[in-house]
């Protein structure tokens, strides 16, 4: 029997609770909703007003992956919708806006995945990402090294950037900048993508050819395009173990040698939230926000 709990005030049915989805650890999907539940409180600001893609993975990341950006069938009527633009005509799409449309997403199992822009003002970015994506033998280690360049390079130019594991193999930085066309924001991302390279030409590589990424740091400033989206802070991510896309400190980011120091799992975000709070909330004050240059 498919039990019914009451979030906010709405009833969900919570499908499965004691279904494995990460066979390497034993976390169950009850496991996965207690862990959005905890960090609601961290997560929700960043997936405000922004309209959500899911990675779905029901049966766990071994299982079925499939993206899903237009509302699922079923989706409660309570469940806050915007139509938004897209090349290939508007869709209507999903704004996790609370946590009990937090608990109905998660339950479907989801990735979260959002854009660089919010509904009110789409294809209008507020924030800059560059996804930092090593290719082997090249490590999260070797983004460490990228992202502190790229984070003086920012400074440079007034601009805060922050920092992020993906939750996969790579690393996240982001910044706020002032509403700026999604355009612009990308021109820029590339801009300093090919000056990372020219300045780490061994290390460093802009273009997207794959046969080229052996060894190196793809700087890939394309996710700043107004139709692309990235993992969501604070995501769980469909891997093997439920690792999380987790704020980190820059002394984290200076100090790493090893990937294990960079990798984070659902189990280890209290505790890092309790001592951190939210290491990405400068991102969500627009009085931080810089112009592009």
């Amino acid at each position: 029997m498919t039990p019914i709990t009451e979030v906010e005030g709405r009833r969900l049915a919570l499908s499965n609770l004691e279904k494995v989805l990460y066979p390497a650890t034993g976390f169950t999907k009850g496991e996965v909703l207690h862990y959005y539940a905890t960090t609601a409180d961290h997560l929700l600001p960043h997936l405000r007003d922004r309209p959500v893609s899911f990675l779905r993975y029901p049966d766990g990341p071994d299982g079925q992956v499939f993206f899903a950006k237009n509302v699922p069938p079923g989706t409660p009527d309570w469940v806050t919708t915007a139509e938004v633009p897209r090349m290939e005509g508007p869709a209507r799409m999903v704004l996790v806006q609370d946590l009990a449309s937090l608990m109905w997403a998660a339950n479907l199992v989801t990735e979260f995945h959002t854009p660089q822009w919010v509904v009110q003002d789409a294809g209008v970015a507020d924030r800059i990402v560059f996804d930092l994506d090593p290719g082997a033998p090249a490590s999260v280690v070797d983004c460490c090294e990228v992202a502190l360049w790229l984070r003086e390079r920012l400074a440079a130019d007034r601009i805060d950037a922050f920092a992020k594991t993906s939750g996969s193999k790579g690393l996240h930085l982001l910044a706020a900048v002032r509403p700026t066309p999604s355009e612009q924001v990308s021109e820029y991302a590339k801009q300093l993508a090919v000056e990372a390279e020219r300045a780490m030409p061994r290390l460093a590589l802009h273009r997207m050819t794959r046969s080229l990424r052996p060894g190196k740091v793809f700087v890939d400033w394309s996710q700043n395009a107004a139709r692309k989206t990235t993992a969501t802070p604070y995501t769980l991510r469909a891997r093997p173990e439920p690792t999380v896309s987790a704020p980190v400190t820059w002394t984290e980011v200076e100090e790493c040698g090893s990937p294990a120091q960079l990798t984070f799992q659902a189990a280890d975000l209290a505790p890092r939230l309790q001592d951190y709070g939210d290491l990405l909330a400068p991102l969500l004050d627009p009085a931080g926000a810089a112009p592009l240059p």
